[in-house]
């Protein structure tokens, strides 16, 4: 510091004043990020390899639940009656979410589940869907994400039966059926 008074009036003369100022500050920039070629992200579809124009493949109600986070009305949903043996698929990418061995009439106006497939024992490592945190309504929530694709799928909560205690609260419109005859 002290060699920088010293050259102040220098400097000042000059009209490099700023440059040297700016220059002396040790201004910390933040990290650039490295990507390893070929390593894909665990939870998100890889956006140079797979390129879908949501807004074409889906329609306008589809669209605004799955890529805008949105919610369809309570007791509206295809599928919130449906009793038919099979398996619920994310309606973007198809992946397989939920089995109708786990769905359960929970009152609430939306399909329920109380596993999603692929979860053995209370690991859901192994499955389609992903759990993230969600401040979107004012207090903590738990949002469903479909893994492949990113698409909002609903919120899952604690209130569910045994043997898990939970309730995936999914949107209709972001599923599709295959009855297990087809399957």
């Amino acid at each position: 510091m002290a060699g920088f008074v010293a050259r102040l009036p220098k400097l000042l003369f000059r009209g490099n004043f700023l440059k040297v100022f700016a220059a002396s500050r040790s201004v910390q920039r933040p990290r650039q990020l490295r990507t390893v070629p070929g390593l894909r992200s665990l939870t998100r579809y890889d956006e140079t390899i797979v390129s879908v124009d949501w807004q074409k493949k889906l329609t306008p109600e589809q669209y605004f639940v799955t890529r805008e986070k949105g919610t369809e009305m309570p007791f509206s949903g295809i599928y919130l009656n449906n009793t038919e043996q099979g398996m619920y698929h994310c309606v973007c990418c198809n992946a397989p979410l939920f089995s109708s061995e786990t769905k359960y009439d929970s009152g609430t106006g939306w399909p329920s589940f109380w596993q999603v497939h692929g979860t053995v024992e209370s690991d859901e490592s192994n499955t389609n869907a992903l759990r993230r945190t969600d401040n979107s309504m004012g207090s903590t929530g738990t949002e469903v994400i479909c893994k492949k694709c990113d698409a909002h799928l609903g919120h899952v909560f604690d209130d569910g039966p045994e043997p898990t205690g939970h309730r995936f609260c999914i949107n209709s419109v972001a599923l599709t059926f295959k009855p297990k005859s087809v399957l």
